[in-house]
């Protein structure tokens, strides 16, 4: 990396940092992420010999990424409010295209554990999107614009899983090979068009004691505003990773859907992304305060992971999908909320300790959602019992739901909606 003081390159000092540019290299990078989605478990699955030893593996793959980036994340957002955004997105990158190589050419389970090691450690990407699209928003602009690059990140996992879903029906390894050439062309984009949206005058000495999770989440949490939202952002993301996990294992094993019918199911919640978190909220967020909207969604996804749980039909999932609008919405609010209580010094730290936040839940996902998929394997097709983890995801929304809840009376939100019509941060999915 370069030092902060280092001049441009000519083709950077020309542009100026905007919107269009951020969001360019948000949708490549979710599509080469959706590509594998599908295919992941199915490959890990090629390396075992029954359906719990199945659960088992994938819950270490995913728990290897997770574990990795929590300790990485404070530390790349610490880098990158120091450094800027550009260069430490570029890591990411790299982080990237060796994962997707490395685990396309994998022999054994021990290569996929290790690669996920290394990629988790360089991986922060979303954070560092997030602090971009905080360096060049107003506190008033920010929601609007979190949404976009929400969008973004939903018209990825429209076009990025369905695309794995086909090509791995080809062969289960072509999607990886995909994947890494787009984060390439990543690489190239960020190298060669992607300009720097920290300028010098706002950017801050690494301090290392502080760049480590657990200083960055007491940081957080001591953010005026915050409080109790830390907690409400790592039960409802502890959620959304166990359903993540889970998702591919649990319609194989309740429905014997393969990589074809998990990418259309994926397709299918990253069209209701893009409609909600492109539009939709934008409309919701003039009529109701942001606070309103992160409770009504929680409510929402809580509901509807028990619906997925108890669904004993595979339309059954679409279905509940399409009902789960303000559960698309929730995350958008808060994230609004934690980036409007920082400073603007410290973006990055802050997406950065947000970021550690949601790899520590990573890393418990795949421990809670295989050992309860691997206590179901055993079941028939279409039995309750199988639904366990999303039982276990409407659980932690409902606790999450009461703390927000709480939150709130203490911390009101305005008379009126806010004036400028917001919508969702960097996740492809329901909160």
């Amino acid at each position: 990396m370069t030092d902060s003081s280092a001049p441009a390159d000519a083709s950077t000092r020309r542009r100026e940092p905007a919107m269009p540019f951020i969001m360019l290299t948000v949708l490549i990078d979710m599509v080469a992420i959706g590509l594998i989605i599908p295919v992941l478990p199915p490959l890990v699955g090629s390396f075992t010999t029954d359906q719990t030893e199945h659960a088992f593996w994938y819950g270490a793959v995913a728990f290897s990424f997770g574990i990795a980036n929590f300790f990485g994340s404070p530390v790349l957002g610490a880098l990158s409010d120091h450094y800027g955004r550009r260069p430490v997105l570029l890591l990411g990158f790299s982080g990237l295209a060796l994962s997707f190589f490395v685990t396309g050419l994998a022999t054994a389970l021990w290569m996929l554990v290790a690669v996920r090691l290394v990629s988790g450690a360089l991986q922060a990407n979303a954070a560092v999107a997030n602090a971009y699209v905080a360096d060049i928003s107003t506190p008033e602009q920010r929601a609007k614009r979190f949404g976009l690059l929400g969008a973004m990140f939903g018209m990825g996992f429209v076009l990025g899983p369905v695309m794995g879903g086909l090509l791995g029906s080809i062969n289960l390894h072509l999607p990886f090979f995909v994947a890494g050439g787009l984060a390439i062309v990543n690489a190239l984009y960020g190298i060669l068009v992607l300009p720097e949206s920290l300028p010098p005058h706002r950017r801050t000495p690494i301090d290392w004691r502080k760049a480590n999770p657990v200083s960055s989440l007491k940081r957080l949490s001591d953010l005026q505003g915050v409080g109790m939202l830390v907690a409400v952002i790592g039960l409802a993301s502890l959620a959304q990773f166990v359903m993540h996990t889970t998702w591919v294992l649990y319609t194989n094993f309740k429905f014997g859907w393969g990589p074809k019918e998990n990418g259309w199911s994926l397709f299918a919640v990253g069209v209701m992304s893009v409609l909600v978190q492109g539009g939709l909220i934008r409309v919701a967020l003039q009529r109701l305060s942001a606070q309103r909207i992160a409770i009504l969604g929680l409510v929402s996804s809580s509901a509807c992971y028990l619906l997925w749980g108890a669904a004993t039909e595979g339309w059954m999932m679409y279905a509940v999908i399409g009902l789960n609008v303000f559960g698309f919405m929730a995350a958008t609010a808060i994230q609004t909320l934690v980036s409007n209580a920082a400073g603007d010094h410290e973006q990055g730290r802050v997406m950065g300790a947000v970021a550690s936040l949601n790899s520590l839940t990573a890393v418990f996902a795949p421990v809670l959602g295989a050992a309860l998929l691997g206590f179901a394997s055993h079941l028939p097709r279409g039995d309750w019992r199988i639904g366990a983890p999303f039982y276990l995801c409407s659980a932690l929304q409902a606790v999450a739901t009461v703390l927000a809840l709480r939150h709130f009376r203490r911390h009101p939100a305005p008379l009126a909606p806010s004036s400028e019509p917001a919508a969702a941060p960097a996740s492809g999915a329901a909160t």
